[in-house]
């Protein structure tokens, strides 16, 4: 398949008057028109009201992960009132989720959630990683809805960056509920975006895990260019993700994944993302860039083995920032994702994106308020920076090297590259 060639997005129509109304801050326009620093950053919070997306106090997914980082980002003062805000998300409708969702699947996710009985197995659910929870439904079409109101947000130009922290739950399936996640709101976000005109969409995901959801639900989509960094799945949950997954039919090429080996640590993960992302993600000429975030590579996690710090996203934020301008017009739509040392690790990775999109620098301290709250709910210390010390990798750079020239003996000729 040959790469496609870039084209403007299209015009799009904004009814400014209610677009001010609801989005305080809003001038119209398409967003990014000049170079140089955002015009507008969005932070979407999933809201207070409602069931919380808790699968209870001993799973590992914890809804505080996201909860510290926003409270993170305030006490840093990054959401400045006119140009880096923090909006509201809402409950996606079922006809949103069914874009990738099966209605048979919705309708058992709700009925479970409201405890009814039924044979839910057949959909994943049930002891251990997709325990039924109340006002599951409810709950799970928040979190897309709010990376729905990120795509709006870059879509219509309201926004250049936005990001749900809640968000990133990639594993769900078309009609089966897998790795924590009930309803893949990166898909559900990419399926509006095609919806709504975009041509091109390319998806970045840094999670640990394979990011298997979206692959499958657009396995057979030209229009959809998914690039998954994660620990070899040979080694890992989901158990997918090798480098012969290339995409079907026309869309053959387009579909990339890096498996890395566990212990890889920053240099080797850097000179991989720097070696693969960037050139594909060129050559694709996205509309949108799309971004899953997850933190659960980090040498703390207790779920994995790649070994990364903080450095390692400090670097990807940077990439994926300029990345976001040079190839996608400047639109990025970024989600949260894993991340099981939720006080430690999650809300000082995800605040070092979050900076970078808003283009502020903020203090290597972290602020004492923050410090005092983390660790009174946690139970135990909090780092003091968002920088740490480096970690020594367990393999050498040469098996990394490997593993790249293989995705790209695979991949970059699909691509002109």
């Amino acid at each position: 398949m040959a790469a496609p060639m870039p084209a403007e997005a299209p015009e799009i129509q904004v009814n400014d008057v209610l677009m001010a109304a609801s989005f305080p801050g809003w001038s119209g326009g398409i967003a990014g028109e000049d170079e140089g620093m955002s015009e507008r950053v969005e932070l979407v919070w999933i809201g207070d009201e409602g069931p919380a997306y808790d699968h209870g106090p001993t799973h590992p997914l914890r809804p505080a992960r996201y909860v510290l980082t926003r409270a993170l980002i305030a006490d840093y003062g990054l959401l400045d009132g006119p140009r880096v805000v923090e909006v509201a998300g809402r409950t996606a409708s079922d006809a949103e989720l069914a874009l990738v969702h099966r209605p048979r699947y919705i309708d058992a996710v709700r009925r479970a959630g409201h405890g009814e009985a039924g044979a839910w197995w057949e959909f994943g659910f049930g002891p251990g990683d997709n325990p039924i929870f109340a006002g599951m439904h409810e709950a799970a079409a928040r979190v897309a809805g709010a990376s729905l109101v990120a795509a709006e947000a870059v879509w219509t130009g309201r926004a250049e960056h936005a990001f749900n922290p809640a968000g990133g739950l990639h594993h769900a399936m078309a009609e089966r509920a897998s790795g924590f996640c009930v309803y893949d709101d990166p898909a559900v976000a990419i399926a509006w975006l095609l919806d709504h005109g975009a041509e091109r969409v390319a998806y970045v995901d840094v999670d640990v895990h394979h990011g298997d959801g979206p692959q499958a639900l657009f396995y057979d989509d030209p229009r959809v260019l998914t690039i998954s960094l994660h620990q070899d799945g040979r080694t890992l949950f989901p158990g997918t993700g090798a480098v012969g997954e290339l995409g079907g039919g026309d869309a053959l090429g387009t579909k990339v994944n890096v498996a890395l080996p566990p212990f890889t640590g920053d240099d080797g993960w850097r000179a991989a993302f720097d070696e693969i992302v960037p050139p594909l993600v060129e050559a694709f000429a996205p509309q949108v860039l799309v971004t899953q975030l997850g933190c659960d590579s980090h040498h703390l996690d207790p779920l994995a083995n790649l070994l990364l710090t903080t450095a390692a996203y400090r670097h990807a934020a940077q990439a994926l920032h300029e990345l976001a301008h040079r190839a996608a017009g400047g639109r990025w739509l970024a989600t949260g994702g894993g991340g099981y040392q939720w006080a430690r690790v999650v809300p000082r990775a995800w605040t070092t994106y979050f900076a970078e999109m808003a283009g502020i620098e903020v203090a290597d301290e972290l602020p004492v308020a923050w410090r005092v709250r983390a660790s009174r709910e946690a139970g135990h210390d909090i780092a003091t920076t968002l920088s740490e010390p480096a970690v020594p990798a367990g393999v050498d750079l040469a098996t990394v090297h490997a593993v790249v020239s293989d995705v790209k003996g695979h991949v970059f000729s699909f691509h002109g590259l």
